[in-house]
């Protein structure tokens, strides 16, 4: 049996709606596992956080608002495991989820800091 294609790349910038038909963010990064052939998502980062991880530029980041003395650096964003999201519809991927049942970004980068 043929399973769906579907090309990641296109999944990028494309905005999330949650269950009640709000939008959340949009998709900034993915992170995939490859299992031989196939290629399974783990998670999607959404939010101005996930850019900065997508970027490898976290620490560069941070670094800049201390050196303009920023004392707490805001971040903003979630991480979507690969079952929350529906992409029945790819171009328009929706949360099976409420928002609140997301991890907030800026909770797991805090605790990585510590």
């Amino acid at each position: 049996m043929n399973k769906p294609k579907l090309h990641l790349e296109l999944l990028l910038g494309t905005q999330v709606i949650d269950v009640e038909g709000k939008a959340v963010g949009q998709i900034e990064k993915i992170a995939d596992q490859q299992q031989g052939k196939d290629c399974y998502i783990q998670e999607y980062l959404i939010g101005s956080t996930a850019i900065l991880e997508r970027l490898s530029a976290w620490y560069i980041g941070t670094a800049i608002q201390k050196v303009l003395g920023a004392h707490k650096f805001r971040v903003a964003g979630y991480r979507i495991s690969g079952d929350q999201l529906d992409l029945s519809a790819p171009r328009h991927p929706r949360l099976r989820c409420t928002r609140n049942k997301l991890m907030k970004l800026s909770t797991q980068l805090e605790q990585s800091e510590q």
